[in-house]
């Protein structure tokens, strides 16, 4: 029987992943720098593992064939090394679709998942890039002020993007590890539609049922709100990525619909199923 090492298992796609393997009767390893804090379904073995701690690997990929990976750049390399070693013949990596853009390389953005996937390629490993754009998830960076009854200030209200539900995307990469068409592509993955910013806190107050407010800041106060929270460098390249989607509808690329043949999951969804994230005090 094939085991998976899935690392991230803390994150909603590690999680769904592992769920979806484990149910169809693999053999799942889940992977976590502490172990001892992942909740999974019974049968689902544990292991230690933080790509920046390589005496670690071997235990964690003894008699693994494939492993999903969550993009982390610090030994990466050793990673990949390992994985040969142990004879693993698939990866399965969720990217980016911040890669594709112009000076990847020096985004900071961008960056990150890039490392990861020319190390990937650079290795004789059998890999599979999963390249999403923006994560349905990422609104709930609002939940605290939603919560509070604040308004929403932005510096960009009318960017567009499409954003995927993570269950879309836990889908779509069991499909990859189960093999067939998927396997050494490299899809870039979005949701069903293009929302803007200010589109999707409408349909936030709609699953909610109240008002929620949008007030435009300059980008000047977007800085100074942002930086409080992430490095100036990735404030800035966020805000151009913003400005630039203000032109006009995000494109819709590869969906579960295109690559697995059932309906994309769509934000309106995701906003019902976690409005419980919207309304703590």
């Amino acid at each position: 029987m094939t085991t998976t090492l899935v690392t991230g298992a803390r994150g909603k796609v590690g999680q769904g992943v592992i769920a979806r393997l484990h149910a169809a009767g693999h053999s799942v390893r889940a992977a976590s720098a502490r172990p001892g804090d992942l909740t999974v379904p019974d049968g689902v073995e544990r292991a230690e593992l933080a790509l920046d701690h390589p005496e670690a690997f071997g235990a964690a990929l003894h008699g693994v064939q494939q492993v999903f990976l969550y993009p982390q750049p610090a030994g990466i390399h050793a990673f990949a090394e390992a994985a040969e070693a142990a004879g693993v013949e698939h990866v399965v990596l969720l990217s980016s679709s911040s890669v594709l853009g112009p000076d990847a390389e020096n985004d900071p953005l961008a960056s990150h998942s890039l490392l990861v996937e020319r190390a990937l390629a650079d290795s004789g490993l059998n890999c599979t890039f999963l390249r999403p754009d923006a994560f349905a998830s990422n609104s709930l960076g609002w939940a605290y002020f939603i919560g509070q009854g604040l308004p929403i200030q932005l510096a960009h209200p009318d960017a567009h993007i499409a954003p995927v539900h993570p269950e879309d995307l836990a889908d779509i990469a069991a499909e990859a590890l189960a093999g067939g068409s998927l396997t050494g592509s490299a899809p870039t993955l979005t949701g069903p539609e293009s929302l803007t910013f200010r589109e999707q806190l409408a349909v936030l107050a709609e699953a909610l049922g109240r008002e929620i407010v949008v007030e435009r800041i300059t980008r000047a106060e977007a800085e100074e709100q942002m930086g409080r929270h992430m490095p100036a460098p990735v404030v800035t390249s966020l805000l151009n990525l913003w400005e630039a989607a203000t032109h006009g509808p995000a494109p819709v690329h590869d969906t579960t619909l295109t690559l697995l043949g059932r309906p994309a999951r769509t934000f309106r969804q995701w906003a019902h199923e976690n409005t419980a994230a919207f309304t703590r005090a």
